[in-house]
């Protein structure tokens, strides 16, 4: 098989490797220098032998670095999947191939013929329902969404220009990562995060973290009942993918209800492209992720001109792409 057949074909089994190994805490273990996979399987309480396989297999790929025949140490590379960096990408690995969504994958031809989210098929609830009853997924969900926030934070802090604001509030805004940034880097700026009660659990402690927690408020709710007033930019980051047309024309009418006529919405998503090519393929395959796992979509700007139209929008401006994730910055009023 050429290259190009092989990550055609095993770029599932990398995924999976890569998850596991955030599942099991390995690079934690290894933070702090060399150890056998005798040592880390009693800690673990794991198989010897399969725990070395996969080792080898991580230095394979770069992420650990094997020296000795039992031995092995963790490299920079490997580094991102300690659980407390600041690059971190451990809640995100373990939240995007745990078993859960593992399981949805499996239902993507079903999901493909019958347009119902692989997830729903799988696990017989939708995936918000799901992290709602399953409190300690809940919490890795949230990790990761904050862990992704983070490393998307400096570009998009940028684009959105803060200081345009008196009051931004972040809707679905989780632990409050992006808030804090922005409250950060604008002195004057005050926040509001609202969020499912769940999805509110870490906020308080972030703020604080980032000494801002005297500029923020937490509302804690539902989007699909309301959203709050009181605010001059309404944020919507990565929102919008996680659901079809009727569930995102219903959260932008919402905010349309909730916002006075100067405020402005901003919403913070990937862009397909009319024509999808190879430098697309990102974004193409988390419209994939969103077709099994939430019955979401990313959208190409015509498809964002028409679902922000038919909530009373009007879309004003969008940025280019925001590395590292290629976001977008939305404007409408």
């Amino acid at each position: 098989m050429t290259t190009n057949q092989d990550q055609l074909l095993f770029g599932a089994t990398v995924t999976k490797v890569v998850s596991a190994t955030a599942e099991l805490g390995l690079a934690d273990l290894l933070e702090d220098g060399p150890r056998s996979s005798a040592e880390l399987a009693k800690i673990l309480d794991a198989d010897q032998r399969s725990l070395r396989r996969l080792l080898r297999a991580l230095a394979g790929l770069g992420l650990t670095r094997q020296t000795d025949t039992d031995m092995f140490e963790l490299t920079e590379a490997g580094g991102c999947l300690r659980s407390t960096t600041d690059d971190s990408i451990h809640a995100l690995s373990v939240m995007l191939w745990d078993k859960a969504s593992w399981l949805s994958w499996g239902e993507l031809v079903t999901a493909i013929r019958t347009g119902v989210p692989g997830w729903l098929q799988a696990h017989g609830m939708f995936w918000i329902d799901y992290y709602t009853s399953h409190p300690a997924a809940s919490a890795v969900f949230n990790k990761a969404m904050a862990q992704h926030s983070r490393a998307a934070a400096p570009g998009l802090v940028d684009a959105i220009r803060p200081e345009r604001f008196d009051t931004i509030l972040d809707v679905g805004g989780g632990d409050g990562t992006l808030i804090a940034e922005l409250l950060t880097a604008q002195s004057t700026l005050q926040g509001i995060v609202f969020d499912l009660p769940s999805g509110l659990e870490d906020a308080a402690t972030t703020l604080d973290a980032r000494g801002v927690a005297d500029r923020c408020r937490l509302e804690p709710g539902n989007f699909f009942d309301e959203v709050p007033k009181g605010a001059d930019a309404y944020l919507l980051k990565q929102i919008l993918h996680d659901w079809d047309d009727a569930a995102a024309l219903q959260i932008l009418r919402n905010c349309r209800t909730a916002m006075p006529p100067t405020a402005s919405l901003l919403v913070l998503d990937r862009m397909l492209p009319e024509l999808a090519g190879p430098n697309d393929v990102p974004t193409l395959l988390v419209d994939i992720h969103m077709l099994v796992v939430t019955g979401g979509r990313e959208r190409t700007e015509a498809e964002f001109r028409s679902v922000l139209s038919q909530a009373g929008f009007t879309m004003t401006a969008v940025s280019d792409a925001i590395p590292p994730y290629d976001y977008r910055v939305i404007e409408a009023s």
